[in-house]
C-alpha cells in the first residue's frame, strides 16, 4: 500500500510546535525570534514562495521584514542592503530570494550573507561544517526531507538512497546528509547527473529516491522497484488548458504511475515545498537562541 509523505500537515504540526515555543520565549522575557527576506525583481514564483515565508512567521509569532527592490538594482546596492542585515542586532536570520537578475553575481552574494545569519544554509561556511558532521544550518530544502524521513519513521540505516540532481542547494547536500552518522543517515548513497551512464539502471536498485532534477515527469514507474521510497522535490510548470491560470505544478516524478510501486511517495504541490519553508523558520528559531554560532 503506498503512503503519502503529506508535507502540508507535517509542516502545519511543525509551526504550531514552534508557535509554542515562541510564545514560551515571550513569557520568559525573550527575544522575538526576527527573520528578514531580500526579494529582487518581479519573478512571480519567487513573489509567491517569500508570501508563504511571511505568513509562516505570523503563524510562529516571528517578526518579520520584506524588503522589495527592483530587478535594475545594482550589485553595489544589493550588497549594501546585506551588509545592513549582517550588522542589525534584531534581525536573526535572513534570505536573499534566489534567482537574482543577470548583473548580480549570486556567489558574491552568498559570500556576504553574514555565515550565523545564513539561516537558508548555502554559505560556504554551513555547508562545509554540515559536511564535517558540525551544527550548522542546513539548507532549507534537504532539513525538510529529512524532517520528513524522521517524522514518519522511515528507515535509512543501511538503505540504498539514489539521488537525482546535484545542486548545491538539493542534490549534494542531500548525498552528505544521508550518508551520515545519524538518525536518519547511514544510507549508502549514489549522487546521479546528467553525465550518469544508464541511470534506469541506478534508480531500480534504490530503497529511496530523491528527485531533484527539475524535469517533468523525469522518474517513470520502469525506474522504480516495488516498495521504494520516493521524495520528489521538483516543482515544474505544464501547460493545462482546463486550469484557470493556463497551467499545472507538477513534480519531477511521474507521479500516477510511481505511486502505485511505491511505499510512500511525496505529491507535488504538498509534498517537499511546505516543509522548506518550514525549515527555514526552524533554522531562524536555532538563529535566535545562538545554538549555532553564540
Amino acid at each position: 500500500m503506498t503512503n503519502i509523505l503529506d508535507g502540508k500537515a507535517l509542516a502545519e504540526t511543525i509551526k504550531k510546535e514552534i508557535a509554542e515555543e515562541v510564545k514560551k520565549i515571550k513569557a520568559a522575557g525573550g527575544k522575538t525570534p526576527h527573520l528578514a527576506a531580500v526579494l529582487i525583481g518581479d519573478d512571480a514564483a519567487s513573489a509567491s514562495y517569500v508570501r508563504n515565508k511571511v505568513r509562516s512567521c505570523e503563524q510562529c509569532g516571528f517578526h518579520s521584514t520584506l524588503i522589495k527592490r527592483e530587478a535594475d538594482i545594482s550589485e553595489v546596492d544589493l550588497l549594501n542592503i546585506i551588509k545592513g542585515l549582517n550588522e542589525n542586532p534584531d534581525i536573526d536570520g535572513f534570505i536573499v530570494q534566489l534567482p537574482l537578475p543577470n548583473h548580480i553575481d549570486e556567489e558574491k552574494v552568498t559570500l556576504a550573507i553574514a555565515p550565523e545569519k545564513d539561516v537558508d544554509g548555502f554559505h560556504p561556511i554551513n555547508f562545509g561544517r554540515m559536511a564535517q558532521g558540525m551544527p550548522a544550518y542546513l539548507p532549507a530544502t534537504p532539513y525538510g526531507i529529512v524532517q520528513m524521513l524522521d517524522r514518519y519513521g522511515i528507515e535509512t540505516s543501511g538503505k540504498h538512497c539514489v539521488v537525482i540532481g546535484r545542486s548545491n542547494i538539493v542534490g549534494t547536500p542531500m548525498s552528505i546528509l544521508l550518508s551520515r552518522k545519524a538518525k536518519v543517515g547511514n544510507c549508502t548513497v549514489t549522487l546521479t547527473h546528467s553525465r550518469t551512464k544508464d541511470l534506469p539502471a541506478e534508480t531500480r536498485r534504490a530503497d529511496i529516491i530523491i528527485a531533484a532534477i527539475g524535469r517533468a515527469y523525469f522518474l517513470t514507474a520502469d525506474m522504480v522497484k516495488e516498495g521504494a521510497v520516493v521524495v520528489d522535490v521538483g516543482i515544474n510548470r505544464v501547460d493545462d488548458a482546463s486550469r484557470k491560470r493556463g497551467y499545472r505544478l507538477v513534480g519531477d516524478v511521474d507521479f500516477e504511475h510511481v505511486a502505485p510501486k511505491s511505499s510512500y511517495i511525496t505529491p507535488v504541490p504538498g509534498g517537499v515545498g511546505p516543509m522548506t519553508v518550514t525549515s527555514l523558520l526552524m533554522n531562524t528559531l536555532k538563529a535566535s537562541r545562538k545554538e549555532i554560532y553564540s
